[in-house]
């Protein structure tokens, strides 16, 4: 319980912080974004490219 008591009191007391994060930071988070979003596509894709090739491969004999 103390050391919930101090966590409470030390972040209760911080100061305000000033930081330059520049305009690198927003291209960084942008890239970071459209990476995850590109993986979770590729993902979906190939894991559901071999069962309709597969159909369609037996569909047309």
């Amino acid at each position: 319980m103390k050391k919930i008591n101090l966590i409470l009191v030390l972040l209760s007391i911080s100061s305000s912080v000033f930081a330059y994060l520049g305009p690198g930071m927003g291209g960084g988070v942008i890239a970071a974004v459209l990476g995850v979003i590109g993986a979770v596509l590729l993902a979906l894709f190939g894991i559901l490219y071999y069962p309709i090739k597969r159909m369609l491969k037996n569909r047309r004999k």
